[in-house]
């Protein structure tokens, strides 16, 4: 460690090592992985290469090589948000493909063994995700998502793709809005599915199926052995022995389940006050898997914070993994050791292989390297509980300002800032994330809300923001804030929020109808609700009604909670960042909403990426917004900018 002079600077104003330069300069984003006996395959999305994500081998004596050439790009589209892109099985990978040029130019699946990339299905509208094998029967199981310009909306199925070159592609499944987890049976004669219909989302009401399967791959007797209204199911898999497991919240938290037998109903397998899953945003998670047929290894979330617990089924004993890990995701089976990527507060997501008992660790690949040095730069994550609205708790991660390098004058509190997970279904994690230790190593706080609706504190707190969305998301932010002034750790003055997608409604309902922030960055979020119940895809295309309403019934709640029509009280300061290409969030959200405050006067900042969809992948451009958005805060939280605009 060089040695410091700790001079005294103004929070807001440290030099910091974690730059702009270096958070876009991250070699890869870790994507879904894929086990193929004693071979182990990842997906690196690579913002050096446009965001193509490339699906990455490991050999059993450690070599490591890419699969696809370029420009393959193993990523697809199914509601969106994609997931499950990829399959390997017998030596041969099976993958959607991408073009990160021409996103919505091809979808099809495709294999690669030793030679280049095959398509299996033909050049269609069709999109596939969340693979899984029918060696029996020598075809691919998948979900489809088909677009026409015919149809109202995309019609979702289960599929069996043949791997004879054929082409055929078999509907198992269909008609419902909404499809995830093709799983069949280790001997081939059942297969399990989740299957949901509109207005419900993954994590409301979902329904898992079983049909059984006949020697020439035909579905029948199918039949609902668990969820319905008021129950999320999700993750089903089948244990090696031909038990069928899942996740169920149906005693409030998301805990374990199975069936037992083909005429068995449903049972609890270990039922206690943590969560077993994650919301199903993107296709093929897995947060649990089987070690053996005695052994199931799952991550569970309490209070926020994920662990790693060994379960044994046959006594149902649970012993939990001393690991020094927050989050975790994507758990597989390698021969008798256990794969995942996790993450700590010190150390960026990685790709670890792990013993069983969790004694012995190997990191596979990291995102981004982090030496000694710029740990010291790492600002350590504290939850708390914090009062709210209704006397209620809600809960969030705080970051005090950190840097080895310089102090603040005696008697100045930091700036803070805000930050609002997006989703709304979702969660903040003390996960490290070097896009908060940007912020907290210059100077300032941060605080990472999991307000009211996210996920981790069971289905009753996830359901705080039905028909609350912008009420209860924004007093929570504000809540979370005075809290930490109210305790000296945060200037009163000088608080800003920042959020993306859901995180930015939540900023621009806050900036509109709360006089509190200073200021506020929305990154692709929403302004204008009405637009977006008319004019998003379909995966979310009812998502408004629990959170809202229903769309056009309660058009007057969706006026209300619209900032682009309460931009009169909207004076903040705000900075824009958007992808022409979002179809999650059209730019005509943030067109809108730039224009109209730009007609009033009002301070704004707008950065249009050309190249971008929902979310920024592009290394330039997650420099880019990240310089604007420290350019931005750094005027309206210093008191500077009133030099300029006062």
């Amino acid at each position: 460690m060089p040695t410091l002079n700790h001079e005294t600077v103004p929070y807001g104003s440290w030099s910091s090592p974690i730059t702009s330069d270096l958070i876009a300069a991250h070699p890869i984003r870790l994507g879904d992985v894929s086990v193929d006996g004693d071979t182990l395959y990842w997906i690196e999305a690579r913002p050096s290469e446009q965001g193509r994500c490339v699906i990455v081998r490991r050999d059993p004596d450690g070599a490591t090589h890419d699969v696809l050439p370029p420009p393959f790009s193993a990523r697809t589209l199914v509601h969106e948000y994609g997931g499950g892109s990829f399959l390997a099985h017998d030596g041969t990978v099976y993958f959607c493909n991408l073009d990160p040029k021409q996103p919505h130019a091809d979808q099809r699946v495709y294999r690669i063994g030793s030679g280049a990339p095959e398509p299996l299905t033909s050049q269609t509208s069709a999109r596939y995700a969340d693979m899984d094998m029918d060696a029996h029967r020598n075809r691919l199981l998948a979900v489809r998502e088909t677009h026409s310009d015919s149809g109202p909306e995309p019609v979702n199925e289960i599929v069996a793709i043949a791997l004879d070159g054929s082409g055929d592609v078999r509907v198992l499944a269909t008609g419902n809005d909404f499809y995830a987890s093709p799983r069949l049976s280790p001997d081939g004669t059942q297969l399990a599915w989740i299957s949901w219909d509109h207005p419900a989302m993954p994590w409301t009401d979902t329904e898992l199926w079983v049909a059984d399967i006949d020697a020439a791959g035909n579905p029948g007797n199918k039949r609902r052995v668990a969820g319905g209204p008021g129950t999320s199911v999700v993750q089903p898999a089948w244990s090696p022995d031909g038990a069928l497991y899942f996740v169920t919240d149906s005693n409030n938290w998301w805990n374990l389940a199975r069936v037992a037998g083909i005429n068995a109903g449903a049972e609890m397998l270990l039922e206690t006050e943590a969560e077993f899953a994650q919301p199903l945003w993107q296709l093929g998670s897995s947060t649990y898997t089987f070690l053996s047929a005695d052994t199931l290894i799952a991550a569970a979330c309490r209070d926020g914070i994920w662990g790693l617990v060994s379960i044994d089924l046959a006594d149902q004993r649970v012993e939990i993994l001393d690991l020094p890990y927050l989050a975790y995701r994507s758990l597989h089976v390698l021969g008798d050791r256990l794969v995942a990527i996790a993450a700590s507060a010190e150390e960026p997501e990685t790709l670890i292989i792990l013993d069983g008992a969790g004694t012995h660790v190997e990191p596979v690949r990291a995102a981004f390297a982090v030496d000694a040095d710029l740990k010291a730069y790492f600002s350590a994550p504290e939850a708390i509980a914090f009062p709210t609205a209704g006397d209620q708790t809600a809960y969030a991660f705080h970051y005090p300002p950190t840097n080895p390098g310089f102090v603040a004058p005696d008697g100045e509190k930091p700036p803070l800032i805000v930050m609002s997970h997006g989703g709304p279904t979702s969660a903040a994690s003390g996960a490290l994330a070097l896009g908060k230790q940007f912020w907290t190593s210059r100077g300032f706080a941060v605080v990472d809300v999991n307000y009211r609706g996210s996920t981790g504190f069971g289905r009753d707190y996830r359901f705080k923001l039905q028909n609350q969305w912008g009420i209860a998301d924004v007093e929570d932010c504000i809540a979370a804030a005075q809290y930490l002034i109210d305790q000296g750790k945060a200037d009163p003055d000088r608080v800003g929020i920042t959020g993306g997608s859901a995180g930015g409604y939540t900023t621009l309902c806050a900036l509109t109808f709360h006089d509190f922030f200073k200021a506020g960055a929305s990154h692709y979020g929403i302004g204008d609700l009405e637009m977006l119940a008319k004019d998003t895809h379909k995966f979310e295309s009812r998502y408004l009604d629990g959170l809202i309403g229903a769309w056009p019934d309660e058009q007057a709640t969706y006026r209300a909670r619209s900032p682009i029509h309460h931009v009169e009280r909207l004076n903040a300061p705000v900075a824009f960042f958007q992808g022409a290409q979002d179809k999650v969030v059209p730019p005509e959200q943030a067109d809108a909403m730039v224009a109209a405050l730009r007609a009033k006067n009002c301070p704004v900042a707008y950065v249009l990426f050309e190249d971008e969809q929902h979310g920024f992948r592009k290394g330039a451009n997650i420099k880019r917004a990240l310089d604007g958005e420290l350019l931005f805060f750094s005027m309206w939280l210093s008191g500077r900018a009133l030099r300029f605009f006062g």
